[in-house]
């Protein structure tokens, strides 16, 4: 029945929706409900496409430098102590975007997609007074998953490098322990700085629009001796507190109980920084203040099929269209390639070979400098420590894997010819269009062939967008075949699982 009770056709727009509604919700109810019931590590956990954020989580370190001037800002402090307190701004100012991938905050938060191993994502920030900072980030590991990246501006001497290791469990939040830390390094000064990467709880279920919590005590620790101590808490079960609360103080290890600096806030909001031995504010800090640059990436048709947007390109397209189904399929089929991609290698008795990363057994700085606090790191010393391999960084180009794809298809020498065409291609219909390459002719690594894929038209829509293009930019279609698909509603969300709640509790 259509809204004014009259009845309706079978591609009544109006029932196709509410169908959609209903089926999401069901697996919104599922999804929930089995999370609910597992014990152990949620990180690989596929969860319904209209959970998911339009990024991956390879992409999640570009927000430690999307504030280029707050990056290099330390490398030009000439007295140490005003440099540690710089590099604890400069933390400080990274966690928001962190926590909510570029998304504002008032639009919750969203499950990235879990990088397949071997992703990449690779760019710049450029202008004339900064100069080029620039980001390389690889998903080194997937079982456990790991990212690993490289951050570094030449012209102000500041680099950092670093990797985390997610485990996801649920109990009544998501509980995100991150394993890892990062290593910022100051060229003229040859100092280094230990940064930790907090846990976090995603809490906010129950109203609709989950938001992150950092929790935890940690330390940034410099081979100067300085030591900043942050303490992150937030609303307790019964309301208690401030929301993203941080309090922080700034000491020398020679003279930890001499504050020298206190910081207190909130690490999403303002903050002000004391003269702990003057009493006086030297600053007030306000993150949402702070203007984010976004990253300057290749065009797609000139990205590597294992970056990121390009590898992604059908799913975040289909995202941003809202066709849940198409989001599925062209999900499954890199979970599936992957998978393939993975039985292949051990049935060679081979593993998987990073591009820009290698696994060490230690680190040298890292075991130095966390003696001075070992309770704010936790590294999985199995699965190894990640740095930067700095040849490859210098000297490897595209393509990065041949002519593998991730699905675990192959393209041919003629279609390598072709990655410089900026055509958009077209899938199954007309309808669905994303920017990316045309692959005339893919080939299966398990069955002999898997056709070709039509080119798109002449006459279509300009392909030429600008540099650093992205799938979310392609325009919205909708379709009886792929009709736009609405979440689940705050309430709905919330009335089942209230319901949900109870029903244990009975």
């Amino acid at each position: 029945m259509s809204r004014d009770g009259t009845r309706c056709g079978s591609h009544c727009n109006h029932c196709i929706m509410s169908n959609e509604i209903a089926n999401n919700r069901s697996a919104l109810k599922d999804f929930l409900g089995s999370v609910a019931t597992v014990s152990g590590d949620l990180s690989n956990i596929t969860a319904p496409p209209f959970v998911l954020a339009e990024n991956s989580t390879v992409e999640i370190p570009q927000y430690w430098a999307d504030h280029p001037t707050l990056f290099i800002s330390q490398g030009a402090e000439e007295n140490a102590e005003k440099r540690a307190l710089s590099v604890l701004k400069y933390f400080i100012g990274t966690l928001r975007n962190q926590q909510y991938s570029g998304r504002r905050e008032k639009d919750g938060v969203k499950k990235p997609l879990n990088a397949f191993l071997g992703e990449l994502f690779m760019g710049h920030w450029q202008s004339e007074e900064i100069g080029e900072t620039r980001l390389v980030a690889e998903q080194v590991s997937h079982h456990p998953p790991i990212t690993a990246c490289y951050l570094w501006n030449d012209k102000h001497g500041v680099r950092a490098q670093g990797f985390t290791q997610q485990e996801i469990t649920f109990s009544g939040n998501v509980n995100i322990k991150q394993k890892g830390y990062a290593l910022l390094h100051l060229d003229r000064y040859d100092e280094d700085y230990l940064i930790p990467v907090p846990n976090i709880k995603v809490k906010g279920l129950l109203g609709g629009t989950p938001y992150p919590e950092l929790a935890g005590e940690y330390s940034l620790i410099s081979s100067n001796g300085f030591v900043s101590h942050l303490k992150f808490t937030g609303k307790s079960f019964f309301g208690g507190g401030q929301k993203n609360a941080l309090e922080a103080k700034l000491y020398h290890s020679d003279q930890p109980d001499e504050t020298l600096y206190t910081v207190k806030g909130a690490w999403n909001g303002r903050l002000t920084f004391c003269d702990a031995r003057s009493g006086q504010d030297v600053d007030t800090f306000d993150v949402n203040d702070l203007d984010s640059a976004d990253i300057e990436t290749e065009h797609l048709a000139d990205q590597d099929p294992w970056e990121s947007r390009k590898a992604w390109g059908e799913v975040i397209s289909a995202l941003h269209r809202g066709d849940m189904k198409r989001v599925a399929n062209a999900k499954a089929r890199i979970e599936e390639g992957q998978r393939a991609m993975r039985a292949e290698e051990e049935a060679r008795g081979e593993q998987w070979s990073t591009i820009f990363f290698e696994r060490t057994d230690s680190d040298p700085v890292f075991d130095r400098l966390s003696t001075l606090h070992p309770g704010s790191f936790t590294v999985d010393r199995d699965s190894g420590f990640w740095k930067v391999n700095q040849e490859a960084v210098q000297n490897t180009k595209r393509p990065f894997h041949g002519d593998l794809l991730p699905t675990n298809e192959q393209i041919g020498n003629a279609a390598r010819d072709w990655t410089t065409n900026r055509d958009s291609i077209q899938f199954d219909t007309p309808r669905h269009q994303i920017w990316a390459p045309t692959i005339p002719k893919l080939v299966s690594r398990t069955k002999e062939s898997m056709g070709e894929i039509p080119k798109a038209n002449a006459g279509t829509e300009a392909a030429q967008k600008p540099k650093g293009s992205d799938p979310r930019e392609s325009p919205k279609v909708q379709s009886v075949s792929a009709p736009a698909v609405c979440e689940p509603t705050d309430a709905q969300v919330e009335a089942f699982l209230r319901a949900k709640h109870s029903n244990i509790d009975r």
